[in-house]
Formats: structure tokens, C-alpha cells, sequence
């Protein structure tokens, strides 16, 4: 395997742990509250901490890259979030396990701004590239439900925690060794890149549809990824009630609705991103509306549906990102997109926590928390709206530098 795939691939696992690790309290909370004598709705505001810090620290991990560099950012990130996890199983209290859960979320937060801006450099299929990057993360979302319900249905919730830190911590020490050989160096950057030394024409207005397309789909993301494997467990009574049996639904959910990034990420590499959105964002209101009203095969049809519409707009953001700022305040400003992005999605767990605990049943709140979410949804249909319209093609051309004001 050549330096930069093995580079790629080592990004990409990255993406797998980061949301493998902010997902595994979404499936373990039943259990760890069980053992407290608390309810899920009681149980699940312990996780704010972490998924607020996950992207409010963002900036700030930012900073630090540009300070000392990506790779050593990365190994902090791999060694930090398993060492943070490790910790966290040995909670005694719920407070000490939010203590845990929010010092993985500071891992964490390394990732997006740092991990993403490295899988961006150097031009040429950025869309695709983004498409399968943010597989591997969907597989580590997919892979939450499914690594925890095993284990917890064989063992408990802590070691659901340890053996996903051991193996971050192992991944962390192969890429330092990779670091050390002098391979894990950036790809040659692009014609493009070299001459984007300033902002590309129209980028105020592309950051505005991009920060607006970032709230609504943060809180819509944020609260689809978190509360589905508890959404199986209460409505899919018809197919099962074990809880390995609906964390493997759901991690099947996730893990095929991924590949409609790397679908989107093809399309956008040779077409016009504007109409590509739009056609995405329309279809989110529209789908979470009538999952509100299903249950068993239906709904879990329903709810594909509606991952691959969410999933498949995450290579857009990303990829207009890369076509109206240059490479060195790219992390800068992916960090602040990602900070709005996940401390809204952040805001899902007390609002659901809230909602479910004024529910006559969880099924009932659960349904109107999803009518919430299409409303939500409407958001991202009016920032892809605003979002200026590219020819096709014109992705290749070398911009002409426009001052950053």
C-alpha cells in the first residue's frame, strides 16, 4: 500500500472512532441507568457535556494544529479519546460517567476540523474523497448500536466502553510509528489550491446557505444518529425486543444509508452542487414527517430513507467549503462549522430528555420529537436555496483570489 492510501486510511479509521466513541453512551445509557435506578429520559442528559465540548472545542483544536501540526493532533486524538474511555467505564455515579463522556468528547473534537482538512488537501476527486471518509464515519456511527448491544447483551455497559479504548489506543500507537517514518506527509497540493490564496467569488453568500445548512442539519444529524437505537427499541416491538437484536437494526440502518455519500460525492465532483442540495434537503422534512407515524418494517424502511437523505448531505458542506476557502483557513473555518453543527446537535439530548419525560410513553414522545425534526428539516431547504449555483465543471477552474474581509 503506497504512503498516501495508507495516510487516507489512517484519516478514515479516524472518522470510525470518532463517531464510534460519541455513540457508544446512545446505546449504553438504558443499561448504566438501570444499574443507578434511572430512566433513559433521567440518564441521557448526562451525555450533554460530551456532545456540547464535541464541537465547542473545536476551534480550539484548530488552533492547535496550525500550532503544532496535524499529525500530532491526530495521535492526541486517537490515544486521548481511548485513554478518556477507558476512564469513563470506571465511573461509579452518573456524574463521574458525565465527567468521562465529556472528556471524550474533547478527544473528539480534534477530528472534524483537523481529520477533515487533511482529507481535503490536494485537489483533484474532493468529493468523492469526502463521500468515502464520511462512510468510514458512518460505519463507526453504524457500529455503535451494534458493538455495544452485543456487549451489553453478553456483559455490561463498562466494558462496552473499554474495548473500543483499547483499540483507538493501538490504532494512535500504529499512526505515530507511521509519523515517525517520515510517510505520513500531505498530497502535492492542486493547481487550484496553489492559486486560491484568497476567498473564491461569492463565498459570503455560500458561508451563510453553509452555516444555515449546518444549524438545521446539526440539530436534525445530531438527534436522528442519537436517539434511533432507543427509537428501535420502543417501536419496533412487532420485529423484536432484544436489545442486540435492535442495536444490529440500526447499525444496519446506518451502515447502508452511508453509501449514499460516496454516491453524492461522485455526482458533486461533475455537477453544480446547488441542485444537488436542494434535491437532498426537500426530501428530509418530507420523509421524517411520515417516519413519525410508523413502526416495525415500515418504520425501519422509513428511517433509511432518512439516513441516506441526511447522510448524503454531509459531502456537500464540506466540498463547498473546499471550493471558496483556501487550505490555510480551511481548519479554521471547518472548526466553526463543526462548532455549530454538533453543540446544536448537542442541544437534542436535553430537548429529548424533556419531551420524552412530559410523554404519556416513549412511543408518543418519539413521535413528536420527529415532527419537531421535519420542522427542523425545512431550515436546510431554505439554506440550499441561498446556496449561489456553480456550472458545472468550474470546480476544476482556478479561482480568481477575492480578498477575505
Amino acid at each position: 500500500m503506497s504512503a498516501q492510501r495508507l495516510r487516507f486510511l489512517f484519516l478514515n479509521l479516524g472518522h470510525f472512532i470518532d463517531h464510534l466513541f460519541m455513540l457508544i453512551f446512545a446505546k449504553a445509557a438504558f443499561d448504566a441507568g438501570k444499574a443507578w435506578g434511572l430512566g433513559y429520559d433521567d440518564m441521557i442528559i448526562y451525555g450533554t457535556p460530551a456532545a456540547v465540548l464535541f464541537g465547542a472545542a473545536a476551534p480550539l483544536s484548530a488552533q492547535a494544529a496550525d500550532k503544532w501540526g496535524r499529525n500530532p493532533l491526530i495521535i492526541i486524538f486517537f490515544i486521548g479519546i481511548g485513554v478518556a474511555s477507558i476512564l469513563a467505564s470506571f465511573a461509579e455515579t452518573p456524574l463521574q460517567l458525565g465527567f468521562g463522556l465529556a472528556l471524550i468528547g474533547i478527544f473528539a473534537s480534534i477530528y472534524h476540523p483537523v481529520g477533515i482538512t487533511m482529507v481535503i488537501q490536494g485537489g483533484g476527486r474532493v468529493g468523492w474523497r469526502l463521500g468515502v471518509n464520511g462512510v468510514w464515519g458512518n460505519m463507526g456511527v453504524a457500529a455503535a448500536p451494534l458493538i455495544t448491544g452485543f456487549i451489553l447483551a453478553s456483559y455490561d455497559w463498562r466494558l462496552a466502553f473499554v474495548v473500543p479504548g483499547i483499540l483507538s489506543i493501538g490504532i494512535g500507537l500504529a499512526f505515530w510509528y507511521f509519523v515517525r517514518s517520515g510517510k505520513a506527509v500531505a498530497p502535492p497540493a492542486s493547481a487550484r489550491d496553489k492559486a486560491m490564496v484568497g476567498m473564491a467569488p461569492g463565498w459570503k453568500r455560500a458561508l451563510v446557505s453553509l452555516g444555515l445548512v449546518t444549524m438545521g442539519g446539526g440539530f436534525v444529524f445530531g438527534a436522528l444518529i442519537f436517539l434511533i437505537p432507543r427509537l428501535f427499541e420502543v417501536k419496533l416491538n412487532g420485529i423484536s425486543t432484544d436489545v442486540a437484536t435492535t442495536g444490529l437494526l440500526a447499525g444496519a440502518v446506518y451502515a447502508t444509508a452511508a453509501f449514499a455519500q460516496i454516491a453524492v460525492g461522485k455526482i458533486i465532483d461533475n455537477r453544480s452542487i446547488k441542485p444537488v442540495l436542494v434535491t437532498i434537503a426537500a426530501m428530509q422534512p418530507v420523509i421524517i414527517f411520515i417516519m413519525a407515524y410508523q413502526a416495525d418494517w415500515t418504520l425501519f424502511l422509513v428511517t433509511f430513507l432518512a439516513m441516506a437523505a441526511v447522510f448524503g448531505q454531509i459531502p456537500i458542506t464540506d466540498a463547498v467549503l473546499s471550493r471558496y476557502v483556501p487550505d490555510k483557513w480551511r481548519a479554521k473555518v471547518l472548526s466553526i462549522k463543526f462548532m455549530l453543527n454538533l453543540t446544536i446537535g448537542a442541544s437534542v439530548l436535553p430537548f429529548a430528555s424533556y419531551v420524552l419525560a412530559r410523554s404519556p410513553s416513549d412511543s408518543d414522545g418519539f413521535q413528536t420529537i420527529l415532527l419537531i425534526l421535519a420542522a427542523a428539516a425545512c431550515i436546510i431547504v431554505s439554506a440550499a436555496l441561498i446556496l449561489p449555483r456553480q456550472a458545472a465543471g468550474e470546480q476544476n477552474m482556478v479561482p480568481k483570489p477575492q480578498p477575505a474581509e
